[in-house]
Parts: C-alpha cells; sequence; structure tokens
C-alpha cells in the first residue's frame, strides 16, 4: 500500500492540501503536503507518527494555523496533522483549580468553560477565539494579559506527547509544587512541533478576576509613554493589562470615528481596584472598554489596505526589549519606515517589553515585498541591538530561524540542537523549523 492507503487505515485523509500548506505569515516558504491527516484521538495521532515513521515521510503539526512565523508551513511530500479535532475539554476541577484539554480546543472556549466554575485562564492571545490550546502551547504564546498574568508556558502542568514514531509519554504533573525530574514540560512549551506533537494539556487555573476598569491615557511622544509606563511599575502597580499604540495606529483607529487622537496611547486595564492610583500618576480618561480599543487596530489597518493597489498585506511583528527601551525602539521603527516608504504602525504589551510593529505592503509588488522584508530585518537587528529578543510570543518558526543563530550563545545553540537530534532522531517532525539541524 501507498502512504495515503496506509494512514487512511487509521485516521480520516485528506489529499490536495493546498489550504493546509501555510499559517498566517508572510516571507516564509510552503510546500505541498502529499496528505493532510485528520484525527480524532490519541491512537490516530500514534498512527500518524507510526507510519510516518516507517514511510521515513516527514510530519508537520498543525492548529488553528494563526501563527505568525512559518511554524506550520508544509514541505513537499509531508504529512500535515491537523489537530483541530481533538477538541474536547476533559476535565474542569475547581478543588485543585486545573482543567485538562486536548490541543484543539480553542482559547476562548477554554476560558468560558472554566469562567462557568468561577475560575480563570488567563493566556490571552488577540486570535483567543480562534487560537488552539496546543498552537499556544507549542509557540509559547502570549496576550494582552502577560504583564500581571503570565504567558502560555506559566499554566502548562503537564503534558501527553506522542514523539516521533509514534510513542506516547507524559510529563508533568496535577500538584501546585513539584520538582522530581528534569522538567520536560517546559522543554516542549515553545518546541513547535519539533520534538513531539501535544495530543492533551494540564492548565493551572486562577480564581475569576475582580471587576475590571480601563483607562486611556494619550502622550505627546513615544519617550513620554516609555516614561509612563517606568513609572507604573516603579510605583509597584501591576495592571492587568498594559497596551501601547503609538502615533500611526492611533491615527488609523481615530479614521474608524473613534475620538482619538494620532498620539502614543497607553490602554491600561486592572481587576484590583489599583486603576485610580494609575491615573492620578499618569493621567488619562477612564473607559469601560479600554482593550476594546486595542482590539480595533486589526479593522483599522484593513480599512488602510482597502485603499491600497493590488494585493495588499499585514505582517505583524514581534519583538520584546527591556521596558527601558520601549520608547527607543518605536523610533528606530518610525526611522526605519521612513526610509522604506512602508506604513508602520507599532503596537504591543508596554508592560512586558514586548511590541508588534505592523508593516502593510502589497504582496504582488516585488518592490514593495523586499522594502517590507528589508525593514523586517532591521526591525530584528534593533530589538537585539536594545538588548532583547527576537521573540516575545510568536515563536521562531522559519521566518526567524537565522536571526535565532545570532541571539543564542552558540554553546546553548548546539545544546538544542542535540535535543532534537535526540527526540527526533530521523529528522521527521516539523523539519526545518526553529533550528538548523
Amino acid at each position: 500500500m501507498d502512504l495515503v492507503e496506509t494512514l487512511s487505515e487509521g485516521c480520516r485523509v485528506l489529499t490536495g492540501g493546498e489550504p493546509y500548506a501555510r499559517d498566517s505569515a508572510p516571507f516564509c516558504p510552503a510546500g505541498l503536503p502529499a496528505a493532510v491527516a485528520l484525527p480524532t484521538s490519541v491512537a490516530e495521532v500514534r498512527h500518524v507518527l507510526e507510519v510516518s515513521a516507517a514511510y521515513g515521510v516527514p510530519v508537520v503539526p498543525q492548529g488553528a494555523r494563526t501563527g505568525l512565523a512559518g511554524g506550520a508551513n508544509a514541505v513537499d511530500g509531508c504529512v500535515v496533522l491537523s489537530l483541530t479535532g481533538l477538541n474536547r475539554i476533559l476535565e474542569i476541577d475547581p478543588a485543585n483549580r486545573l482543567a485538562r484539554c486536548e490541543p484543539g480546543v480553542t482559547t476562548r472556549a477554554l476560558q468560558e468553560a472554566v469562567a462557568a466554575h468561577g475560575l480563570h485562564y488567563p493566556p490571552d492571545p488577540v486570535s483567543r477565539d480562534t487560537c488552539t490550546i496546543g498552537g499556544n502551547i507549542a509557540t509559547g504564546a502570549g496576550g494582552l494579559c502577560c504583564v500581571k498574568y503570565g504567558v502560555t508556558g506559566d499554566y502548562v502542568l503537564g503534558l501527553s506527547v506522542v514523539l516521533a514514531g509514534g510513542r506516547l509519554v507524559r510529563t508533568g504533573r496535577r500538584t501546585v509544587k513539584g520538582v522530581a525530574g528534569l522538567d520536560l514540560t517546559s522543554l516542549f512549551v515553545g518546541s513547535e512541533g519539533t520534538l513531539g506533537v501535544i495530543v492533551e494539556a494540564t492548565l493551572a487555573l486562577r480564581p475569576a478576576r475582580g471587576p475590571v476598569r480601563g483607562l486611556l491615557a494619550q502622550f505627546g511622544s513615544a519617550a513620554e509613554a516609555g516614561e509612563a509606563v517606568a513609572a507604573v511599575v516603579a510605583a509597584g502597580h501591576t495592571p492587568s493589562a498594559l497596551e501601547l499604540m503609538d502615533r500611526h495606529v492611533c491615527g488609523a483607529i481615530r479614521d474608524l470615528g473613534h475620538d482619538l487622537a494620532a498620539a502614543p496611547t497607553l490602554v491600561v486595564e486592572c481587576d484590583d481596584g489599583s486603576l485610580p492610583d494609575i491615573a492620578e500618576l499618569i493621567g488619562g480618561t477612564a473607559t469601560e472598554h479600554a482593550l476594546e480599543l486595542r482590539r480595533l487596530i486589526a479593522p483599522a489597518m484593513g480599512r488602510i489596505m482597502a485603499g491600497m493597489p493590488g494585493r495588499p498585506t499585514a505582517f505583524i511583528e514581534d519583538v520584546a526589549v527591556p521596558r527601558s527601551e520601549l520608547a527607543a525602539l518605536i523610533d528606530r521603527v518610525e526611522t526605519i519606515a521612513a526610509r522604506a516608504g512602508l506604513f508602520i504602525g507599532t503596537t504591543g504589551h508596554a508592560g512586558d517589553g514586548n511590541l508588534h510593529p505592523i508593516v502593510l505592503f502589497c504582496a504582488d509588488d516585488p518592490a514593495a515585498v523586499a522594502r517590507a522584508s528589508a525593514a523586517y530585518d532591521e526591525i530584528m537587528a534593533a530589538g537585539l541591538e536594545l538588548g532583547g529578543t527576537i521573540t516575545g510570543e510568536h515563536g521562531v518558526g522559519l521566518l526567524k530561524r537565522d536571526w535565532l543563530a545570532r541571539e543564542l550563545d552558540p554553546a546553548a545553540l548546539e545544546l538544542q540542537r542535540g535535543l532534537k537530534r535526540l527526540f527526533d532522531p530521523a529528522g521527521l517532525l516539523n523539519p526545518g523549523k526553529v533550528l538548523h539541524v
């Protein structure tokens, strides 16, 4: 039997996998899969990995394909392993404040399910309505509320993972504390499907949040906005969200019909009663819908793109710097945008120094693509020069693989390559992503 026939013995399979060829990242090549496997159980995932090993065919795990680093892009002749069919919430345990779920559960679905028990799952990516828990774990996703509640990896207590060849391994624990053995759970967080395929997660929960209040504060310059962020942190406040939008982004939101000046802006949200103190410290106007304004960025960019010729594309960058360098990075991005002749608006999570420059360009204009790609490289270089990192939450994938070698210590990079070879000696799991091996 051929590959597709053998796969079909234990799992639903599609051929003609063009719709599954790539995630949401530009600048990244994508191949054509030989087949798309659509499992609905752990046994079916194991079958796919067993067949892959027997035929020597690469496997590319995928979630909702909302990733922005090319980490879910197919390679020619691979089996795409779509995990969206494993979408059950298996357990919600209020007494121990944990949940177990399969990787295809969306972030929003998990949040709503645990809220019915008076609990809260804090990781909050902007794409929460569609992105999946498995994808969030695989990429080490962050979100809007990281400044207070941390990132996805902070909530992963344990995992079930199918390794290359089909072996199932369980890592981690259900207890609040636990230091028995090496922390294999954390090793899989952010590994982007290169070490194994996550099929179940045990996640920590928190009590429901208190009443949420919001604040909108605008400033005359990026430097003033950066100083306000520093002042909030220095005063000991921990807002649940501390978001920044530059003048270009705010101008685009204003053009949607909102009363907002085209000026650097902080969007603050608190669920602990500290908002009046923060307002006294940095000024601003109280609003009940602070983060909803932040979520208007996508339609605001869409309006600009609607007026662009050709096939307009929005590329959302991801770079993190020390909070003290936020203003410097924003200024550097403005200089890069002017030199490239591109619209680049910067937004992001000011509370943890993670910014997302949004580059708009026409994908069918080779000159514009080249300028956008060069601008991306300059932004990456600026982040590293300012003491930062090439990714705060989107992952490495294909897009930043070469940049990873510029950031990491050479000895640390070689250790990571060694781990990849240990877990995946035949190099069949998501090949070419994250590391050159």
